[in-house]
């Protein structure tokens, strides 16, 4: 696992942008994992500031979704399919058929979740997938004591999560409490898994991820388990880091070809 320590959100955005332009200049239909919320918008502003200067070909990229509210009706602006398409496909000039998700409005959940794992998995697997943490160490919608092998599958939000992403919506009653998410097992197989976090709010949960123990507890601590993991925060989240200075030593040396 690699943590790299950025000034601010901006920073980290420019980073993982570039990352992901690397990576379609070498892979130009490359299917690219995203998260949603507002912590990784500077990386899709960054990455479509690119296209738009043309440092970068994105025109046959594929996206996919790590997870869908269950029960929001079609068209809903805080589904995840919208948020998807209205932060990431359109900026990136790419037509819906270029985007693939869970079915949050099927009537068999569990059917629509199995078909999407193996939409994944036909798809010759996520190359790059961007997460997200939350304040209780959750990735994707895998909240604590969620299985470090589960697939994709319908969760229950914990009252926490729904707190923290009732901002989005009118009132906290409008959060559904029911998702459907990737698994942990199901992240795990990405090529790459890049996790960004910000902000004070997300140090303790970056602590226990990177430097506690394996843990159903700290669903993002599996990511420990993967070859290839990438970490970037910014000084608030980096701040509960007992290795910080090793990981700005690391960063520093690290040789110029490796890439991120």
């Amino acid at each position: 696992m690699e943590v790299v320590i950025v000034p601010d959100a901006m920073a980290g955005g420019e980073l993982i942008a570039e990352a992901v332009a690397a990576l379609l200049r070498g892979k130009p239909d490359a299917l690219l994992g995203v998260a949603t919320g507002s912590t990784p918008l500077p990386v899709y502003q960054a990455l479509a500031a690119r296209v738009r200067a043309g440092s970068v070909d994105a025109s046959r990229a594929r996206i996919c979704q790590l997870d869908e509210y269950v029960g929001l009706p079609a068209g809903h602006p805080e589904s995840y399919r919208s948020v998807v398409l209205r932060e990431v496909v359109e900026p990136l000039g790419l037509g819906a058929d270029s985007f693939m998700g869970p079915d949050g409005t099927a009537e068999d959940v569990p059917a629509a979740c199995a078909a999407y794992d193996s939409a994944l998995r036909e798809a010759g697997g996520v190359d790059l997938q961007l997460l997200g943490i939350g304040t209780d160490g959750h990735i994707g919608f895998n909240e604590p004591c969620s299985s470090l092998a589960s697939r994709t599958r319908i969760k229950t939000l914990t009252r926490q999560t729904r707190e923290d992403n009732a901002r989005f919506f009118d009132s906290p009653e409008e959060v559904p409490h029911h998702v459907i998410t990737q698994g942990i097992g199901t992240i795990l197989e990405a090529h790459h898994l890049v996790l960004l976090a910000t902000g004070a709010g997300k140090a303790d949960a970056v602590a226990r991820a990177v430097e506690g123990p394996l843990t159903a507890l700290v669903p993002a601590s599996a990511l420990q388990l993967h070859p290839h993991v990438t970490v970037v925060v910014d000084e608030a989240a980096a701040a509960q880091l007992a290795l910080a200075d090793y990981f700005r030593d690391t960063y520093a040396a690290k040789p110029h070809w490796q890439g991120l």
